[in-house]
């Protein structure tokens, strides 16, 4: 099952929340996206469809539909998110390069040995867990040894 903009519009409504003009403007942005999306991108997107749609009206509409569950949030480096439709069925967590931002998302997590034993040290009832790796993708991580190649080569010639 995937949310589709019926069915995010029905939970809005279930929840009392409005589907307005501009928050179906920007439900359609995230549904049609393929990748994690910041505010300021959702913006971008959102401005080819209407001009008058402001980044308050993005942030709103983005807390509510995380708080009800409808899309995912990843933390990034500096304190910044981005966000992607959810994929109900498909559990799913993050790498994240921290280099350009990149995320490439992975269903395989085996937890549930660390989880008994959290819980059994802890007495804390998990509800559920977020996974999030970070480091370079190959891109960057390939700029990067080139980058340091051709320092060494200017050190070895001076």
């Amino acid at each position: 099952m995937v949310f589709t903009e019926k069915r995010i519009e029905q939970a809005l409504h279930k929840h009392g929340y409005k589907v307005t003009p501009q928050r179906r403007v920007i439900i359609d942005v995230i549904i049609d996206s393929h990748e994690h999306l910041t505010p300021a991108a959702i913006h971008k997107r959102v401005l080819r469809e209407n001009s008058s749609i402001g980044l308050v009206t993005i942030y709103r509409t983005i807390e509510i539909l995380a708080e009800l569950g409808l899309i995912c949030e990843m933390h990034t480096g500096g304190g910044c998110r981005s966000y992607l439709v959810r994929r109900p069925s498909e559990h799913h967590h993050h790498l994240i390069c921290s280099d350009c931002g990149k995320v490439v998302d992975f269903t395989d997590c085996d937890l549930k040995g660390l989880e008994r034993r959290l819980v059994k040290e802890t007495s804390f009832k998990i509800n559920g867990h977020l996974l999030e790796f970070s480091g370079q993708c190959r891109q960057c991580n390939r700029a990067a040894a080139n980058k340091n190649k051709d320092k060494l080569r200017e050190r070895v010639e001076v």
